[in-house]
């Protein structure tokens, strides 16, 4: 907690640190060094993996030389390091710095890619869990939600940009990650008999995540909800449009073609 609220200060007041709050660790010969030295100390730290000497190298460097391209440079590349360092918070804050200071920077695609990241790191970075963790639905919402909002300001401002399409995968991968956590919701609605939020939910699902496979089981959740309720014309509306779009769904048929009586055992089976 400590190092998290170290990192967020370090970025706001980088311009008024001490001497002595950036040096690395057991380095006091960097008195008399230029912006360049201290950029690629950063820089060589950075490819080392050493992200906390680097992180203190580029406060070095704005600290003592605040204008300029090496400073500049230095401001987007500490928010990859606060990132891989595994401090989010500070390197949404260092990329929102980055953005506001330089809007028309040659490299502030990045600084939006960064933020997109950032928004749903906790202990691992996007892209770890985007390579080997299928299923999102149980965690908060906002980190996600936060992370789409960054990577669709991308897409729409940058279409151009080499991080454009994947900010897009990314984009429908998070998509459908918010629809199965509205669908878990309606499940818990459902468990407890609170069918109109249940109906409520499937049709924020509906009428938000139009092309998340999502929408199948909302259709199937509200239907047998309807049935619940007794309201048995809206079921049956609700099911063609199930059919219609999902013709092969496993909510309207069992292996031999005919109706399936309980709606909720597969519902429950798919989340």
């Amino acid at each position: 907690m400590m190092r998290l609220s170290y990192g967020l200060i370090a970025i706001l007041l980088a311009s008024t640190l001490a001497s002595c709050s950036w040096l690395p660790k057991g380095n006091d010969k960097t008195h008399d060094w230029s912006a360049q030295q201290f950029y690629n100390a950063g820089k060589e730290s950075l490819g080392k993996g050493d992200y906390e000497d680097a992180i203190k190298y580029y406060e070095g460097l704005e600290a003592r030389y605040p204008y300029g391209r090496y400073a500049q440079q230095a401001q987007i590349e500490i928010a990859y390091a606060y990132y891989k360092f595994g401090e989010p918070e500070s390197a949404i804050a260092a990329a929102d710095r980055f953005i506001r200071l330089h809007p028309t920077h040659p490299n502030v695609d990045y600084a939006y890619y960064l933020k997109g990241l950032a928004n749903f790191s906790t202990k691992r970075g996007l892209l770890d869990r985007f390579a080997g963790e299928p299923d999102l639905s149980d965690r908060d919402p906002q980190g996600v939600r936060a992370a789409f909002d960054s990577f669709r300001e991308l897409v729409n401002r940058y279409p151009g940009s080499r991080y454009t399409p994947d900010a897009a995968d990314r984009m429908a991968y998070l998509l459908n990650a918010l629809a199965r956590h509205d669908i878990r919701v309606a499940q818990y609605y459902m468990g407890r008999g609170a069918y109109v939020a249940v109906i409520n939910r499937c049709k924020y699902v509906i009428e938000n995540y139009q092309r998340a496979p999502a929408v199948e089981n909302a259709l199937g959740m509200m239907a047998a909800a309807y049935r619940k309720m007794e309201l048995n014309q809206l079921a049956l509306d609700t099911e063609r449009v199930l059919k219609k779009n999902f013709p092969n769904s496993a909510y309207l048929k069992d292996g031999g073609g005919k109706q399936k009586r309980g709606l909720l055992s597969r519902i429950f089976k798919s989340g």
